[in-house]
């Protein structure tokens, strides 16, 4: 092993853990002390990341004239109540302002969609979709090559999905029930049985495995997604 190679991995891994959300109860998994962003949904990770942010609001401790007519902490007196109304004015306005750009600029759920990194459950779904149309359109009866490949795609995407707390999860569940990648329709069951897995753990409603097809590669029979 030459020292260039030993030196760009010798690099450690990132540390795991979890922690309990004191006002949810949910379960936090973090990387490096961090919450990780793609194992919490959008609006946990925003109050988490809020909440460890340091405040830069600073109370004033000037002592300048005031505009509601009354003297300051100086003893200076201030302008009086028509000058301070005049004065006042374009303060609000510009406060008024600032509160309107304020709003314009939080991105709403679409522009997040669209332009922000996928949170736990914009990757999910992405993941499923994949998954799914992936063994809607595998072969009826694969080749050992087809085969190996699928198992081998399978048993990647266990140990490198960006979510370790899921990934984690995905690789136990795989370990007591290894890929059926002996045929299409096996393969499709097979999945949908551990998406149903998933939702159990959820509290979601579990997915008909009867109409994987329909529902990832024909469509429904009314013709609505031709």
């Amino acid at each position: 092993m030459s020292t260039a190679f030993a030196e760009t991995n010798s690099a450690s891994p990132p540390m795991h853990s979890t922690q309990k959300d004191p006002n949810t109860g949910k379960t936090i998994p973090l990387t490096d002390g961090k919450p990780c962003r793609t194992c919490v949904d959008v609006k946990t990770w925003r109050a988490l990341t809020r909440a460890q942010a340091p405040s830069s609001s600073k109370p004033s401790s000037s002592g300048k004239a005031s505009s509601d007519g009354k003297a300051t902490s100086d003893g200076k007196a201030s302008s009086d109540g028509k000058n301070s109304s005049r004065n006042n004015t374009p303060t609000a306005a510009a406060a008024a302002g600032a509160a309107g750009s304020a709003m314009l600029s939080q991105p709403t759920l679409e522009s997040r969609a669209e332009n922000c990194p996928p949170d736990s459950e914009a990757l999910g779904r992405a993941t499923w979709t994949l998954l799914h149309t992936m063994a809607a359109y595998y072969p009826k009866l694969p080749s050992p090559s087809q085969k190996n490949s699928m198992r081998s795609f399978l048993d990647g995407f266990a140990q490198l999905y960006p979510c370790w707390y899921c990934a984690e999860d995905f690789r136990r569940d795989i370990l007591a029930h290894p890929p059926e990648v002996q045929s299409r329709e096996r393969l499709c069951k097979w999945l949908c049985e551990r998406h149903n897995e998933v939702n159990r753990k959820l509290g979601k409603e579990e997915f008909d495995c009867t109409k994987v097809d329909e529902r990832w590669r024909d469509g429904p029979a009314d013709g609505s997604c031709d």
